[in-house]
């Protein structure tokens, strides 16, 4: 159902008037960050930056039932997934160019006034590099700059360990992710190869806990699946989307999260400001 005009939050359906409104009403600017990248044999490319947006629009709407300001970008459809290329289909950035998009696109939003930005990851080979990006750009903008993946919140792991069958969170092309797909992009998914991948790894497996090396996917899994994707069902991809949503949303307006670092951004931002 469309937002009416009191209650729209996507940036591509307003004017620059009404965004320039939400910005001195102080609306948190939620991005998703997604990635383009093999899903296996039964689902599209575009999974990552699909379920980013759709989470994300999910807990904007919530918060505008709250009376909460907030306004969402589109999806970066394109992030880190060199770990990916040996599948075929996958469109990857390296880190500087993945930076430069993301300082790029939070610059403009704090230059029209925005001061409360989160990065809203859906794709597990961005999460090292945005934990490090809102570091360096929460500093050169001096405004409060956040970022999360949804299914690692406490609420959302601890509602998926109860909804999934076969797993306790979202792992790649899995139970999690195709009953998502199975209720957003029916058409997209290929139940008969969803149903045929034999025997697929539950885990990515490294030689050493604790150790990090660069592997390949190829080396985890045979078939670019992590968990088991024959259970999944559209109703669970309901209940998953919804409790990611719920927690994304409660997260973003718990009390203090923003506030903490607020009077120092302002000072710096100020700073910055009288120094041009």
């Amino acid at each position: 159902m469309a937002a009416s005009r009191g209650t729209e939050f996507e940036w591509h359906n307003l004017k620059a008037h009404e965004l320039n409104a939400l910005a001195k009403r102080d609306a948190v600017v939620i991005v998703p960050v997604g990635s383009t990248e093999q899903h296996g044999p039964h689902l599209p490319v575009q999974v990552d930056a699909l379920l980013a947006a759709e989470v994300t629009r999910r807990a904007a709407r919530k918060l505008c039932d709250r009376g909460k300001p907030v306004v969402i970008l589109p999806a970066v459809w394109t992030g880190l997934a060199e770990h990916h290329m040996a599948f075929g289909g996958t469109i990857t950035l390296d880190f500087a160019t993945f930076h430069a998009l993301l300082r790029g696109i939070c610059q403009s939003v704090v230059r029209h006034g925005f001061r409360r930005v989160l990065l809203m990851n859906g794709h597990g080979g961005n999460i090292a590099a945005l934990n490090v990006i809102v570091g360096e750009l929460a500093r050169e903008l001096g405004v409060s700059i956040a970022t999360t993946s949804y299914w690692t919140l406490d609420d959302t792991a601890k509602s998926y360990a109860k909804i999934l069958e076969r797993q306790t969170n979202v792992r790649h092309a899995c139970e999690a992710e195709t009953s998502m797909l199975l209720l957003l992009r029916p058409d997209l998914v290929d139940t008969k190869a969803m149903r045929a991948i034999a025997d697929p790894p539950m885990e990515v497996m490294t030689s050493r806990k604790g150790m990090y090396r660069y592997r390949s996917f190829r080396e985890f899994s045979k078939s670019g699946v992590i968990g088991d994707p024959s259970v999944a069902t559209a109703k669970k991809g309901e209940r998953l989307l919804e409790a990611a949503a719920l927690a994304l949303a409660d997260a973003i307006e718990a009390p203090g999260f923003w506030a903490s670092e607020r009077g120092a951004d302002r000072r710096v931002g100020n700073r910055r400001r009288r120094g041009r």
